[in-house]
C-alpha cells in the first residue's frame, strides 16, 4: 500500500474506539471499553483467507472463553452476507456487519481497492459493491487486535492480507 495505510492504523496502548454493530442475528453488538475482547478484522465472505481465518477463529473459541475473554469477527460485508457466514460456519462468535466501514475506519485499517484491480476480482465473480452494499470498494486490512478494558495490548496489522495472527499468539496475550 502505497500510502503507508497499516502504519496509521492502531497500536499497542492505544485507546480502543466504543462501537455498536449488527451481529448476524440483526441484533446490535455494543463494545463500551468492558474486559477482554479480541477484535478481528476480515475483508468479506469472498476472501478466500478470511474463510480459513474464521474456521480456525472457530476451532478456539472455546479456548478463549474459558479465559475470560471474548471475540468479534468484523466485515464490511452486508448484515444477509454475515448471517450467512454466520449459518455457513455455525459460528460461536459474534460475527458483524460494519457496512460502510465506519469501525475499520476508527482503527485505521480501511483502504480503497485500486480501479484498476477491480475488473480482476468482477472476472473472479467477486462483487465486493454488492457483498458490502455500497460502491466505494473500500476494504479493511485484516487485523487482529485484543483488547483489555478499552486499551489494546495486542495488534497485528499487515497490509499483506496473505498474513494472519496466529491464534496461539493471541491465546497468550490473553
Amino acid at each position: 500500500m502505497e500510502d503507508g495505510i497499516g502504519r496509521k492504523s492502531l497500536k499497542n496502548g492505544d485507546k480502543a474506539p466504543y462501537f455498536e454493530l449488527q451481529n448476524a442475528k440483526n441484533k446490535m453488538f455494543s463494545y463500551h471499553g468492558k474486559g477482554t475482547l479480541i477484535i478481528n478484522f476480515i475483508r468479506g465472505s469472498w476472501c478466500p483467507y478470511c474463510n480459513i481465518e474464521i474456521s480456525v477463529w472457530n476451532e478456539v473459541y472455546k479456548e478463549i472463553k474459558s479465559k475470560g475473554a471474548e471475540m468479534v469477527m468484523i466485515t464490511p460485508n452486508t448484515s444477509s452476507k454475515v448471517s450467512e457466514m454466520h449459518a455457513k460456519y455455525d459460528l460461536s462468535f459474534e460475527m458483524l456487519s460494519d457496512q460502510g466501514n465506519k469501525v475499520g475506519k476508527q482503527f485505521g485499517l480501511v483502504f480503497t481497492l485500486p480501479a484498476m484491480l477491480r475488473p480482476i476480482y468482477e472476472k473472479f465473480g467477486i462483487n465486493i459493491s454488492s457483498d458490502n452494499g455500497d460502491e466505494s470498494y473500500e476494504l479493511p486490512i485484516p487485523a487482529t487486535y485484543v483488547v483489555k478494558d478499552g486499551v489494546i495490548v495486542y495488534s497485528f496489522v499487515d497490509p499483506d492480507y496473505t498474513k494472519r495472527a496466529e491464534p496461539r499468539e493471541v491465546l497468550k496475550v490473553i
